[in-house]
């Protein structure tokens, strides 16, 4: 069963199942869904988990938490890794030192991380809506990753109309394009002229908005939304941390039992958030190192107790992903550490007054689980060029772990970095590291001049985003959001 963050407002269900919680994400006081239980990993798990497969890791996952969805259903979900680079192994972990592991989890159809949980998840939900016999609208709101994956699980879904929201100009090249150019009859996608925090806001709004609502009802339409304020990306998030440390002790790089530090880049805390839960639920993390950018929210709030906005400014970075500075999911941490009271009070004093404050007793029980630190653009490219020269290809925001990776870790242990996407989604700044300049490179010129330094091959998928047609080219203000998302409904 599913419970609120920021309690019950005596007009939803005190309790809801994991199919109620995917379909209304939005909990009571503008809350959010979590298990009222997290089910624990038994002693002989992880040595019976080295002989089997992620598809096979991940069902036996998915069946511990009891989720009201019928297996072949969640069988033919997690098929869809079979899409993935290597059908055998979807989620490759890769040595680049002694004890510094990377998580691959860029090899899917949109070449990023938000493939893993996206692919499985609009499965699920397209056929809860045929299931239901009703027609939903998706709501996914971008900072250049969710939106590709989102497009391409749902496109041409039964029952599934999709509004995806992107910063004009706050993307990447090729994640823009991979959007803008993304066929399917019940998609449309909305540049806005703003940040991803606006995106995300102007989503949330809407999926609380009650007249937002009543207009979709009159064309027969429910609301639900594919970002990680919904428990059904976030399930399958908790998933890829427990199997990085299956693959190491499948390598024998690792004991059973013996504990390693996991780190994350992070903007909007899903992903951390995800390896809170494998954490509590048996998986050995020492502690969960987050890597941020310049927009350092989430290192102030770890290492000070201080959620901040009122002297923030969002800056843009080469590591776009992370250009956030409101992290819907840290609220899912609040909640679990201090209940649901405590996290409604200091949600209510975020959006109200733009900051809260942990107590030092607060701050010290965020700390047993968590460390942050954050990096500029000067050393992830320094990074980029120091480890290409060695052999491997990391992205942007791969680039800021191993600021954590050097200066967070209090013992000698086996070390797991998540990256995040593939290299070609960052291709300027990828060529801007290996040549030392600042120029300011077009995506198909950055792309080749990488591949031919490199001698890396360029993803089909992405060399050909360059010649497709341009299908959604609406860039709207703010406030026009809306009546684009319902013109698109009634023109559906």
């Amino acid at each position: 069963m599913f419970i609120e963050t920021r309690g019950n407002d005596n007009q939803k269900p005190e309790e809801v199942e994991f199919s109620y919680a995917i379909l209304n994400p939005s909990a009571s006081f503008g809350g959010l869904y979590v298990p009222k239980e997290l089910p624990s990993f038994d002693a002989d798990f992880f040595e019976n988990a080295k002989n089997k497969s992620y598809k096979e890791v991940t069902l036996e996952i998915l069946d511990m938490f009891h989720i009201d969805i019928e297996k072949s259903v969640l069988e033919e979900a997690v098929n869809l890794y079979d899409k993935f680079d290597d059908t055998l192994h979807p989620v490759p972990l890769v040595q680049i030192k002694e004890d510094l592991h990377v998580n691959e989890l860029y090899h899917g159809p949109t070449r990023a991380f938000k493939d893993m949980a996206l692919q499985p998840f609009g499965h699920i939900l397209s056929h809860l809506a045929q299931k239901e016999n009703q027609n939903y609208l998706i709501l996914a709101a971008t900072s250049g990753d969710t939106g590709p994956a989102t497009l391409d699980t749902f496109a041409n879904k039964k029952n599934i109309q999709v509004a995806c929201l992107y910063p004009s100009g706050g993307t990447s090249d090729v994640q823009r394009l991979q959007m803008v150019t993304q066929e399917g009859k019940n998609l449309k996608v909305i540049g806005i002229k703003g940040n991803f925090d606006d995106a995300q806001s102007a989503l949330k709004s809407l999926l609380a908005s009650q007249t937002f609502k009543e207009e979709l009802v009159k064309d027969g339409i429910k609301l639900s939304a594919a970002n990680s304020v919904n428990f059904g990306r976030i399930i399958f998030q908790i998933i890829y941390h427990v199997f990085g440390y299956i693959s190491l002790l499948k390598q024998n790089k690792i004991n059973k039992g013996e504990k390693f530090y996991q780190i994350v880049p992070s903007g909007n805390f899903g992903n951390a958030l995800g390896a809170y839960y494998a954490k509590k639920m048996g998986l050995p993390i020492e502690k969960i190192l987050i890597a941020s950018n310049i927009n350092n929210i989430l290192t102030e709030l770890i290492t000070q107790g201080r959620y901040d906005l009122r002297d923030k400014k969002l800056l843009l970075t080469t590591s776009p992903a992370m250009d956030i500075l409101i992290s819907s999911n840290v609220e899912r941490v609040l909640f679990d550490k201090f209940g649901a009271t405590r996290c409604k009070e200091l949600m209510d004093c975020l959006n109200q007054n733009r900051h809260y404050e942990l107590s030092k007793e607060e701050l010290a029980l965020l700390q047993e689980d968590f460390s942050a630190i954050y990096s500029d653009d000067i050393y992830a490219k320094d990074t980029i060029n120091n480890y290409a020269k060695n052999g491997y290809i990391m992205d942007p925001h791969t680039a800021t772990c191993l600021k954590a990776y050097e200066n967070l870790r209090e013992k000698n242990l086996q070390t797991i970095l998540c990256s995040t996407a593939e290299w070609t989604k960052f291709a300027p700044t990828m060529l801007n590291a290996l040549r030392g300049d600042e120029k300011k490179y077009p995506d198909i010129e950055a792309l080749e001049g990488f591949s031919q330094a490199l001698h890396v091959k360029i993803p089909q998928s992405i060399s050909k985003l360059f010649t497709k047609e341009i299908l959604h080219s609406n860039v709207v203000e703010k406030d026009g959001i809306e009546k684009e998302i319902l013109d698109f409904i009634k023109e559906g």
